[in-house]
């Protein structure tokens, strides 16, 4: 009987010490005061949205605004404007080099940026429309230069194949002609004298002429032979 309640007694749990009592009120203070912050955090954050949906609101409506600057914020700040932003249809973009600078802008949709201003934007440049107007029409009239000055040199280095136009400059136009027509008579004659290829008079002409040429020397061989006789 001794021995069972013995047994009995050491199975209880121990009554706690000192050092255990405080180490479960510290524990419960600290999980009070987590739960009390994470009740803040989400308070905060609800007031911070019902703020930037107030204001995005007010942006919507000033027709006078285009696009809206905001200073920077936190991560957490930036992620839930982004949201409100995107909630009311407009566009928006962080920007800054790191995330001490980094700040969010708000687009209306029909004045969405183009690539050049985000460009400038990410470079941390302030964007001006005249400047990127003059600059845009100074790189269209570099281009068209660019183009002109390739043609030219094109032009310029093509050979000349007409012989009048080549030789032109060094013996004279109508020196050029002549030179030319020559030319062309003698590579289509071949090696024909040009003087034959030329001649005008018909077969028979030509026949009647040979006839007479052979009757003369025949004559004149005829009147030799009776002179030594």
């Amino acid at each position: 009987m001794a021995d069972l309640l013995g047994s009995i007694l050491n199975s209880m749990e121990k009554p706690p010490t000192v050092g255990d009592k405080e180490s479960r009120r510290k524990a419960r203070e600290q999980a009070a005061r987590l739960k009390k912050m994470e009740e803040d955090e989400r308070r905060k954050k609800a007031e911070f949205r019902k703020k930037m949906e107030k204001e995005v609101s007010d942006f919507i409506q000033d027709s006078s605004q285009q696009k809206r600057k905001y200073n920077p914020m936190g991560k957490i700040e930036r992620s839930i404007l982004h949201d409100v932003a995107e909630v009311a249809g407009l566009t928006s973009f962080s920007f800054g080099e790191d995330e001490e600078s980094r700040y969010v802008m708000l687009f209306k949709k029909e004045f969405a940026p183009s690539d050049e201003e985000l460009e400038a934007y990410r470079k941390g440049d302030e964007w001006d429309p005249k400047l990127a107007e003059q600059r845009r029409r100074l790189k269209e009239q570099a281009a068209l230069e660019e183009t002109a000055s390739s043609q030219t040199k094109k032009a310029e280095t093509c050979p000349n194949s007409n012989y009048r136009d080549k030789y032109s400059h060094l013996i004279g136009t109508s020196a050029a002609k002549d030179a030319a027509h020559t030319l062309e008579a003698n590579s289509a004659y071949g090696c024909v004298p040009v003087a034959n290829k030329r001649d005008t008079r018909s077969i028979e002409e030509a026949m009647n002429e040979i006839r007479a040429k052979k009757r003369q020397k025949q004559e004149d061989d005829s009147g030799a032979q009776s002179s030594s006789s």
